[in-house]
């Protein structure tokens, strides 16, 4: 597995980001009881390593933050 700087040694792969978005959801229960369609959607596209999580939170924030 080659590193990728883009996520942390601990979620280089989808698994290790879908148990980082849960731990995260554990902490914060909001980021799960109300996530909208957009941010699973959002949720989705960081496991798979297509976003890194603060590119994540950009989106949701710029989202929160228009309307």
């Amino acid at each position: 597995m080659k590193y990728n700087p883009k996520f942390r040694p601990a979620a280089q792969t989808p698994e290790q980001r879908a148990w980082v978005l849960a731990q995260m959801q554990a902490v914060i229960p909001s980021l799960k009881a109300k996530a909208t369609a957009y941010a699973c959607h959002l949720y989705s596209q960081y496991v798979a390593g297509e976003l890194s999580w603060l590119q994540m939170r950009q989106a949701l924030d710029a989202n929160t933050a228009a309307c």
